[in-house]
């Protein structure tokens, strides 16, 4: 086995419009064994370098490997998750603190990002959104019909609200337990953005290894591009008609090595209230406590991480 070499930097790709517009940047890689985004965006580089798609307006960034040190280890993290606790630091004590010292100022720069993911068990691919407008003390803004317009074109139906108010109670929980939380856990690329105030959008491809998850990507970059205007197509995305909205709730964090599932979950397998989902290792059965789904159940969590996440239905994008 090859010694490990860290990365010393990231490869950041840079097309600029000579007609002003919107400045986009697209990421990939945020968790290294996620690569439908790397792959995607390196498909686009090539397209824009060979002349088979022209940037007609705007500033375009793009980050196929954002992060190096777990995309060479093949998995989620590399020290840590770079998607939690995301902010510039002045005293970096891990890799991915390094990487936020970068990434946060590039951020800043730009109006609009796509983040590119894929998710651990087989499901339906869906986007992420932000909260409602509000001047709340989690996640304040204002700009949210705009950030529902692009998620609408981006060529998928599922939609899921609710992440950092979620990992908020989540927090609550892990600091009523006494383990270590940070009021910012939740706060990875999206929040961060929305926090430089622009618009921001997590798209999940589809399971890890799934052919069609490059292709959902590549689809949703183009899709992107034609809905901020910056590339020109006779056949402009139409916004999706169907459309699945869905508001997660909870957070649930697996508590030791033996907690198990009750059986094995599928993301957004619907969960009936009563419903058994899963035994901490103590024999204590976790219940669904409502109708809804069950989302990201991870077998393989590790101790004092996100094991699942339930979810209801929500009213947002015209839901009844």
């Amino acid at each position: 086995m090859s010694e490990l070499t860290i990365p010393t930097g990231i490869a950041i790709h840079q097309f600029a419009s000579l007609q002003a517009g919107p400045r986009l940047i697209i990421l990939g890689a945020v968790h290294g064994n996620e690569v439908c985004g790397t792959l995607a965006i390196r498909r686009l580089m090539t397209d824009i370098e060979q002349g088979r798609l022209i940037l007609t307006r705007g500033h375009l960034t793009l980050v196929p490997i954002t992060n190096p040190l777990a995309f060479q280890l093949k998995r989620r993290h590399g020290d840590r998750n770079l998607n939690r606790n995301m902010r510039e630091s002045a005293t970096p004590q891990d890799f991915e603190d390094h990487l936020a010292n970068v990434l946060c100022p590039l951020l800043k720069a730009h109006d609009v990002l796509l983040d590119l993911h894929s998710f651990h068990t087989p499901g339906t691919p869906f986007a992420l959104i932000g909260p409602s407008n509000n001047h709340g003390e989690i996640e304040p803004f204002t700009r949210a019909h705009e950030e529902e317009a692009l998620a609408l074109a981006l060529g998928v139906s599922r939609f899921v609200e609710g992440w950092l108010e979620t990992y908020a109670q989540g927090v609550k929980d892990r600091q009523a337990r006494g383990a270590e939380a940070n009021i910012d856990y939740g706060v990875g690329t999206t929040e961060t953005m929305r926090r430089y105030g622009g618009i921001a959008i997590t798209l999940e491809c589809g399971q890890h290894e799934e052919d069609a998850a490059p292709q959902i990507a590549y689809q949703a970059i183009l899709n992107t591009l034609h809905h901020l205007n910056m590339i020109r197509d006779a056949a402009p995305p139409a916004p999706a008609a169907a459309r699945e909205v869905i508001r997660l709730y909870r957070v649930i964090d697996r508590l030791h090595p033996d907690d198990t599932f009750s059986r094995a979950w599928q993301s957004f397998e619907s969960v009936q209230y009563g419903d058994l989902i899963a035994h901490r290792h103590d024999g204590t059965a976790l219940i669904a406590d409502r109708d809804g789904w069950i989302v990201f159940p991870n077998p393989n969590a590790q101790v004092n991480q996100e094991w699942f996440y339930l979810a209801e239905k929500s009213s947002r994008l015209n839901q009844g």
